[in-house]
């Protein structure tokens, strides 16, 4: 509660922008990949997306520009290649699982309904 009582607004408005980019950075990655391999992009993983980049980024950071366009395609085929497979019929219903017991509520110390419980 601390961090946030420290944030300003401002500070606050611009870390949602900050995760916003990212986000928009991996999905348009996810399009690249899919449109450049013919896979859909929407059944590419954003997660393992995600994943892939983060271990890319360090040989992409070192390489010369030819070398970074080759690691780039790369990437991308690495994306492409691990597509979600299609699962059909996957919605859930919202619904609570947890039902409500049948018993009374503790109202008094366990101590006295194991003494009432004994006696009765």
């Amino acid at each position: 509660m601390d961090i946030l009582r420290c944030k300003t607004p401002s500070m606050v408005r611009k870390e949602i922008y900050v995760y916003l980019l990212a986000y928009n950075l991996l999905r348009s990655l996810m399009w690249s990949a899919g449109t450049t391999h013919a896979t859909p992009p929407l059944r590419l993983s954003l997660q393992g997306t995600r994943h892939h980049l983060n271990n890319f980024i360090p040989q992409l950071l070192t390489a010369y520009s030819k070398k970074r366009l080759q690691i780039y395609s790369t990437l991308l085929k690495v994306i492409a290649h691990k597509a979600v497979p299609e699962r059909p019929g996957r919605s859930q219903p919202r619904v609570r699982k947890r039902r409500p017991k049948a018993y009374p509520l503790m109202t008094k110390p366990r101590h006295e309904l194991n003494k009432q419980l004994q006696t009765a």
